[in-house]
């Protein structure tokens, strides 16, 4: 199955879903034009506490439309924008991409920067999620599968239904860390 773009969702306030939208539009350097966690600058609101200079490697966030499928044979009801991401994807591995991965979304593209780290605010979205999308192996390694953020590359507007392009990055090959 090709890479396509499911849905894409963003949200103007820092709430912990985001809203369904016909398109979104990406502002290079910037992120999702009207979405809470745009910016050149960190926005999430734990990070800006430690501080508010550092750049914004969470410009925007994706996932894969198979987790849910996953989740929902273990009794989760998941929807794209539950989780908080602007863009479901569908027909990627996102978790297995290399750090600096370009991804051509419709007219934009992003550079992967890393993992997302789920936190405890996926437990109060539906009691018992945290575990399901936050493994513990048994040599201690951790794994996360609540997607993967990026920046803004180069702007334009996406819509579900747009391919998705795949450009593994030049050099050595670097596993994605959260970010």
């Amino acid at each position: 199955m090709p890479s396509r773009v499911l849905a894409v969702q963003l949200s103007p306030v820092h709430e912990f879903r985001k809203e369904p939208a016909g398109e979104i539009e990406l502002v290079e350097g910037y992120g999702v034009r009207g979405d809470a966690h745009a910016g050149a600058t960190v926005q999430h609101l734990h990070r800006v506490k430690k501080d508010p200079t550092a750049p914004n490697l969470r410009q925007v966030h994706l996932i894969h439309a198979e987790l849910f499928d996953d989740l929902a044979e273990l009794g989760h009801t998941v929807r794209p924008g539950d989780l908080g991401e602007n863009v479901t994807t569908t027909g990627l591995d996102l978790l297995a991409l290399a750090r600096g991965t370009r991804l051509t979304l419709g007219a934009a593209e992003v550079q992967v920067t890393g993992l997302r780290n789920p936190c405890y605010q996926i437990d109060d979205f539906q009691p018992g999620l945290l575990k399901r999308v936050l493994r513990r192996h048994g040599d201690g390694a951790v794994e996360r599968l609540t997607g993967v953020m990026a920046v803004v590359t180069r702007g334009g507007t996406v819509r579900p239904g747009d391919h998705i392009g795949v450009a593994a990055p030049g050099g050595p090959l670097v596993a994605l860390a959260p970010v």
